[in-house]
C-alpha cells in the first residue's frame, strides 16, 4: 500500500523526469527552425532566400545541389546539367562595391564570377575572377583592359546569336572582365568595370539580376561562398587601356570641373574636384561620403 509521501515522491521523480522530453523537444523546435532558414534548390529557379535574390540556371535539370543560407551558398555540380550558372545577389543589380569569401573547386571548364544582365540593351556580364581549366576569354574579342582592386584586368566581348538569355533565345553582347592572376576572395568594385567598358563603346542598359556566381560547363565542382555589399572606402582608380586610354579616380571618364557627367560617372565625394553635375535623365547618387556616381 502505497503512503501520501510515497505517492508525492512518485509524481515529483515523473517531473524530473519528463523535464529532458520537453527540453529535448524545445531543441529540436529550434534546430528545425534553424534548419527552414536554408533553402535548397536542385532545379532552374530563381527567387528570395536568406535576405538575398538567388538564381539557378541549369541545361539539364539533373546532378546539381545549391544550399543557401543567409549570404552565402554551396553548389555542388556534375556533368549531368552540361551547363550550370547558380548564385546569390540582388534584383535588380547596381554598380555596387562587392565582397565575397570562401571556397571554389573546380573540377574542368567553371568560372567564379560578378554575373549579371542588363535589359535595353540585353548584355550578358562577367567580372571573372578566377576559373578552371578554360580560360572563357578564349576566342573573344580583347577590347582593352581596366586596372582595379589590385590587378589587373582583360575586357572582352562577344556577340551570342540566338542563345538562351533572361528574355528567351536572344541575339545580345556579352561583355567580360578576367582577372589576370586568380583569386577566390576579395573585393570588386563594379563600378571601375561598367565604366571602363563604357569608355570602350561597350553600352549596358538597365540593370536587371546580379549575383556572384558559380558556373559550370561539362564539369564537376563545387563551391561555398559568402557575399556582402557595400562600400566603406572610394573605388579604386582603374588604369583603362584601349579605344579610350585611361580613366580617373573613381572610375569616372576624365569629365573636366565643368560641364556635365555621363552615365555611370563619378559626380561627388569627398575630395572629388570634378563635374557634379549629370547628363539628363540622370542624377547624382551617393553611395558613400567618399563617392558619388550619376545613376
Amino acid at each position: 500500500m502505497f503512503s501520501f509521501t510515497s505517492l508525492l515522491a512518485l509524481f515529483s521523480a515523473a517531473a524530473v523526469l519528463a523535464a529532458p522530453s520537453e527540453l529535448a523537444n524545445v531543441n529540436r523546435e529550434t534546430s528545425e527552425a534553424h534548419l527552414v532558414r536554408r533553402t535548397t534548390i536542385t532545379s532552374s529557379s530563381t527567387g528570395t532566400a536568406g535576405g538575398y535574390y538567388y538564381s539557378l540556371w541549369e541545361q539539364d535539370n539533373t546532378g546539381v545541389t545549391m544550399n543557401i543560407g543567409s549570404g552565402q551558398y554551396n553548389l555542388s555540380w556534375t556533368s549531368a546539367s552540361q551547363d550550370v550558372v547558380g548564385g546569390i545577389g540582388w534584383m535588380p543589380g547596381s554598380a555596387q562595391t562587392i565582397s565575397y569569401s570562401g571556397s571554389f573547386n573546380p573540377g574542368g571548364n567553371s568560372y567564379l564570377s560578378v554575373y549579371g544582365w542588363t535589359t535595353n540593351p540585353l548584355v550578358e556580364y562577367y567580372i571573372c575572377d578566377s576559373f578552371g581549366t578554360y580560360n572563357p576569354s578564349t576566342g573573344l574579342t580583347h577590347m582593352g583592359t581596366v586596372t582595379s582592386d589590385g590587378a589587373s584586368y582583360d575586357i572582352y566581348k562577344t556577340v551570342r546569336t540566338n542563345a538562351p538569355s533572361i528574355n528567351g533565345t536572344q541575339t545580345f553582347n556579352q561583355f567580360w572582365s578576367v582577372r589576370s592572376s586568380k583569386r577566390v576572395g576579395g573585393t570588386i568594385t563594379t563600378a571601375n568595370h561598367f565604366n571602363a567598358w563604357k569608355s570602350l563603346g561597350m553600352a549596358m542598359g538597365s540593370f536587371n539580376y546580379q549575383i556572384l556566381a558559380t558556373e559550370g560547363y561539362q564539369s564537376s565542382g563545387s563551391s561555398a561562398i559568402t557575399v556582402s555589399a557595400g562600400a566603406s572606402a572610394p573605388p579604386s582608380s582603374p588604369t583603362t587601356t584601349g579605344s579610350t586610354p585611361t580613366t580617373t579616380a573613381g572610375g569616372s571618364t576624365g569629365a573636366p570641373a565643368s560641364g556635365t557627367v555621363p552615365h555611370w560617372g563619378q559626380c561627388g565625394g569627398q575630395g572629388w574636384t570634378g563635374a557634379t553635375t549629370c547628363a539628363a535623365p540622370y542624377t547624382c547618387q551617393a553611395a558613400n561620403a567618399y563617392y558619388s556616381q550619376c545613376l
